[in-house]
Formats: C-alpha cells, structure tokens, sequence
C-alpha cells in the first residue's frame, strides 16, 4: 500500500508564495540597511576593556554616544550613521555589564559615587580616546539614551562639554547654566520624560515643546518623536534630525544629509524572517497532536504553581550569577516548571516528542537567522566569554518553563484560550514575585516585555513547528533555550563587590 502523504497542490502554492514574499523581504530589509552603512567608514577598537565603533572619517568634531540601561552600540547606530554622513567622528560604546564589554557593572546603584560615578569614569576614557583620532579636532559632543543621559550629563558639567543631546532624558544634574546647550528627545508615549524635559527648560525660561529657550549662554530645546515610546525614538526620523540640527548649530556647520533610515527596514526583516518560518515549519515531517490534558489537571498544573513558586522563593535572597535578577529569574523558571511538570505528571499527562530535527529547526531559525540578524542590526545577541555561562544557568530554568508550557498547550495545539492561560500563567508568577519583594526583584518588571516580544517571535514560530510536529519536548526545550539565550545577553552583568 501506498501510505505516502499527499500534499494538496493550494498547499504547495502557499508555502512557495509564503518563501517568496518572505526572501524578498529579508532581501530588500538587509539590502537597504546595508545601503545606509554603505558610505561610511567603519571600524572597532578597544579602550582598555570597552568596545567601541568608530563610524567616519572626519575632519571635524566627534559626537560620543551612549546607549541606555540593557542596550548597547547597535541600538544607537542609527544616530551613529547620520552624524557620521554628516562629517562628524561618531564614536559609539559598550558600558561595562552591556553588550561585549567582558567587565560587569560594579559599585552601588542607588548613590552618584558608586555604579554612576564608575559609567562616568568610563565615558571620559572613551572622549579622551575619541580626541586623539586623526582628523578629530579637539571639540566633544555628547548624545545618550535613557540611563546615559544622566552619566553625560554629569561628565558635561564636570569637564565644561557644552554640547548633550539627551533621548529619553532624565537627569537631576541639570541646573539654570549648565550644560550650556542642551536638547532633550522624549519619544510621545514618555509623557513623565516629556514632564521632566519642560522642566529642565523652565530653568531657565519659558517654552513649550518645539521651542528653543536662551538665557545669556544657555540653551535649551525640549522636542517630541511622534507616535513612539521608549525605543522606538531610537528609530525616529524626527529625532534624528533634530540632535544632528542641534549639534550642527553648535559647531557651525550646515551639513544636512538625509537621516539614516533603519527602522522601517529592521522591521520589514524582521517581518521576513518570522514568516519564513512557517515553510520552514513546514517542511518538518508531520507529528500526530499529543492529547488534551484533562480540564481540572491543565487548570492545577496553571495556576498552582504561578501562585506557589513566588511564595517558595520570598524568604530566599539569590546572588550566584552577575547579572541583575538573572540568578531569581532562572530558579523561579525552575521551581515554576517543575511544579508544572509534576502536576502534570500526578494527572497522567507524560512528555512527548523527543525529536531532534524541530529542535535543530528552532535553534537554526532562533539563534543563527533571527539572532544574528538582531546582533548585526538592532542589538548585541552573540555573546562574550562571560555570558556563556549566564545563558547555561537561565537556560537551566527556561526550559523546564517551557517544557512545562509546551506540555499545557500540547505544543501549540491547544485552544487558544489555553495557550493564552499557560503564559499569562508564568508571567503572571513572575508579577506575582515582583509584587512581593518589589525593591529586590523590581528589575524583573523589564523582563516582562521582552519575553512578551519572544512570543511575538519566537513563540510563534514554536507553535508553527508544534502545530506541525507534535514534538512536546523538541518545542519546549528549543523554544526554552532560546529564551535563555535572548535573557542572558540582554540584561547587564553587575557585581556589587
């Protein structure tokens, strides 16, 4: 008997169409960000132990930029790009704990004298490296995103840099004279940003947003990016132009060249590249769907252990790993997973699905094709020496997680409904922990939306390869790796000392 499976010609179109509307934009995505690199020149060096790009040629002045809390020089490259084409030296960095920079973040985070005072320090080393470029003239400007613009704010007042360009700006440094000439950037969603740069322009006059503020040799500018948040001003057309505006008008100079336009690019890949991974999916042989766990063992298995592991894990202070809340985060997605998997386990619900190639497909997708594109373009993903061993411990816990999801939602075969409780479920724990020692755990609070963008992502294309496989624990183990993964290299190494 012939028992192969015949696949409906409609369904062999749609995948071909799908391949080819996803390579075309992945083509055009990168073909274009590459366009806007094109001209200009580029190179890294090392200031003692911080990495650092170099983008331009010169002559004329340098513009120092720092990116924000969990970022680093990727982020800011668009800005980077558009002083650069402009003839500015542009000299981007990693601070200590961020992106490759190998050393952690270090002293205590809540005086100016201690983990400020070191990101000052290290901020200065890199001016001092950018003035001995050839072709640097000697003059500074200083731009930064979210938690640097308080660190160039501090080093532009110490070392009388007139010139800042603040994005997401806040900075209690900020007085009636100094810095002389600043411009502050809030994305339209930061409405208490936006409060904070009024204020600092109130210092010294009145002015709404969009005016330009004077008082005897202080100036001041607060202007918005519409219709972004956070980061999303990092990609702003508007706000790119307005810090190249203001620093040209600092340095005399009128050159204007167009803005370097990445956004929209980054995400027409991005788009591409979770597309692609539905005939990717596809082309895994076909799994039967594992069965439906029992109502009253899914609700157990969902709800207990979202409210149990907070209550584990209060009386326990954890600090084994370098890097903030990663030690808590890996041991609650743990204890939270094995909770899970064990009620699952005493309602007769077993895993399924040891399969190699779903698994090898969602490590080939996740890391090499999505996260090398997001190291190239948007943010560090490849880790350095140290994060090795960081992603090894969250990926411990990550995927007992995932396993335990994967196994609720018969990977990705469940109702939506279901999925939708599973991960409201672990999120909600992680809340729930927050919610119980909040000025510990207070950085979990950033976690939340990046492993909500990984299931944007990632998650769907687990439940594609789910949905097509069947393979319980080939979907929860890579689908846990990954996270691992992403968590690791996001968030900064610090060592307290």
């Amino acid at each position: 008997m012939n028992t192969r499976l015949i696949v409906p010609p409609k369904a062999t179109n749609m995948r071909l169409l799908t391949t080819l509307v996803a390579l075309f934009a992945l083509t055009i995505g990168v073909f274009q960000l590459e366009q806007e690199r094109a001209d200009i020149p580029r190179q890294t060096a090392q200031v003692g132990t911080t990495p650092v790009t170099i983008y331009g040629a010169g002559p004329g002045p340098a513009v120092v930029i720092a990116h924000g809390f969990a970022g680093s020089r990727q982020l800011m490259e668009g800005y980077a790009l558009t002083l650069a084409r402009a003839g500015y030296y542009a000299v981007s960095f990693d601070f200590e704990g961020h992106g490759r920079n190998p050393i952690p973040m270090s002293g205590d985070v809540t005086q100016i004298d201690g983990t400020t005072r070191l990101l000052m320090d290290e901020t200065r080393r890199v001016i001092d490296f950018a003035r001995t470029l050839p072709g640097v003239d000697g003059r500074i400007a200083l731009l930064g995103h979210s938690m640097a613009t308080d660190v160039i704010t501090r080093v532009a007042v110490a070392d009388n840099i007139p010139t800042v360009v603040g994005i997401s700006m806040f900075s209690e440094a900020v007085s009636s004279t100094e810095p002389a000439r600043l411009l502050m950037i809030s994305g339209q969603a930061e409405g208490h940003l936006r409060d904070a740069a009024l204020n600092a322009v109130s210092l010294i006059g009145t002015g709404d947003e969009g005016q330009t503020v004077t008082q005897g040799s202080t100036i001041r500018r607060a202007v918005v990016a519409p219709g972004v948040e956070h980061v999303g001003v990092l990609y702003s057309q508007t706000a790119k132009r307005e810090a190249l505006a203001w620093i040209n008008a600092a340095f005399n100079r009128e050159i204007t060249p167009p803005v370097a336009a990445t956004g929209a690019w980054i995400l027409l890949t991005l788009a591409g590249i979770v597309a692609l991974g539905w005939p990717l999916a596809r082309a895994v042989p076909h799994g039967a769907a594992p069965p439906a766990v029992p109502a009253r063992t899914f609700w157990l298995a969902t709800l207990v252990p979202a409210l149990v592991t907070p209550l584990i894990l209060a009386p326990f202070e954890l600090h084994f790993l370098p890097v903030l809340v990663a030690d808590y985060l890996a041991v609650h997605a743990a204890v939270y997973g094995l909770l899970t998997l064990a009620i699952l386990r005493m309602g007769g619900v077993r895993l399924t699905g040891v399969r190699m190639l779903p698994f090898a497909l969602l490590l080939l997708w996740g890391l090499v094709l999505f996260g090398g594109f997001l190291d190239r373009y948007v943010a560090s993903f490849f880790p350095t020496g140290p994060r090795v061993a960081i992603i090894a411990a969250i990926s411990f816990g990550t995927i007992l997680a995932l396993l335990a999801e994967a196994t609720l939602t018969q990977a990705g075969n469940a109702s939506f409904t279901r999925k939708t409780a599973a991960r409201i479920s672990f999120l909600g724990s992680l809340a729930i922990a927050t919610a119980l020692d909040f000025e510990r755990l207070f950085f979990l609070l950033l976690i939340l939306p990046l492993i909500g963008l990984f299931y944007a992502s990632f998650g769907v294309m687990g439940g594609w390869v789910g949905r097509r496989s069947g393979a319980v624990v080939a979907v929860g183990a890579g689908l846990g790796l990954c996270l691992g993964w992403a968590l690791g290299v996001s968030f900064p190494m610090f060592d307290a000392g």
